[in-house]
């Protein structure tokens, strides 16, 4: 009896040890678990966020529904960014231009953006520069050209000229239509077109890909000079509809357009 007892006893604790041990390992591998996911997504994320604003603005999009809702204040315009290069400090530089969508060879407008996380110390999460560009002509229709027709990246880096403007974007609160939202600092940048003493821009990417973007200038006493009553819609397009010239939508702004030569948005 007493070596029966004693051999039910061993057995008890060992096969009490086993799941003790087998607790203590189930334990030790979920808070190690939770902590290596805790890590990993605390060091990817600020980045997941200056990828996802490069992402969001590359492409082709257009102002084309704005236009045909209200043609006496918005035009039929087509932008377009792409990813040019990187920096070493691991922002991403993007190539932007706007064109009227009749005449996509033409660009009006062209910039170097910037995109790069905010530092800690800052409100936001992603920065958004936009600086000018030394030889705009060798970069016309960049995003539509294969990547041995474009200039080198190193070049890229070296045509990036004056600082413009700096946006500060943060991520929207869950419930609302866009990803990240964002604008200049108070006060804007210093700016003299037609009697301007600065400028604003405000941006909102939504989650269907669509970016709206508001430009405006004002003088000394706060008065606006130049801009729209409210921001530019862009969207993605079909192909099937992004080459559609003789519309009447387009027609109708052929003499539209010159009402605009040598205003803000053609500097």
């Amino acid at each position: 009896m007493g070596a029966d007892s004693n051999s039910s006893d061993d057995y008890n604790n060992s096969v009490g040890w086993n799941r003790a041990g087998g607790l203590i390992m189930k334990t030790l591998v979920l808070v190690g678990g939770a902590l290596f996911l805790k890590r990993l997504t605390k060091s990817t994320t600020r980045w997941d966020h200056a990828r996802s604003v490069s992402q969001s603005l590359s492409g082709e999009k257009f102002s084309k529904e704005q236009a045909a809702r209200d043609p006496e204040n918005y035009f039929n315009i087509r932008m377009t960014t792409c990813p040019a290069a990187e920096m070493v400090d691991g922002s991403t530089v993007l190539y932007f231009e706007q064109a009227f969508s009749r005449t996509p060879q033409k660009p009006f407008r062209q910039r170097f953006y910037t995109v790069k996380l905010c530092s800690k110390e800052m409100k936001c999460d992603v920065e958004l520069s936009s600086y000018a560009i030394r030889e705009m002509e060798e970069y016309k229709n960049f995003c539509d050209r294969t990547k041995d027709q474009r200039p080198l990246p190193e070049e890229i880096v070296g045509d990036i000229a004056e600082h413009l403007t700096t946006l500060h974007l943060k991520c929207c609160d869950r419930g609302k239509r866009c990803l990240y939202e964002g604008s200049t600092p108070p006060g804007g940048f210093p700016n003299s077109w037609n009697g301007a003493a600065y400028c604003t821009s405000e941006i909102a990417i939504l989650k269907n890909n669509e970016v709206h973007t508001w430009e405006r200038g004002y003088d000394e006493d706060g008065n606006q000079v130049w801009g729209t009553k409210g921001p530019y819609e862009f969207k993605p397009a079909p192909a099937s509809s992004l080459k559609d010239m003789s519309s009447p939508l387009n027609l109708s702004q052929l003499n539209m357009e010159k009402r605009i030569e040598g205003s803000f948005v053609l500097q």
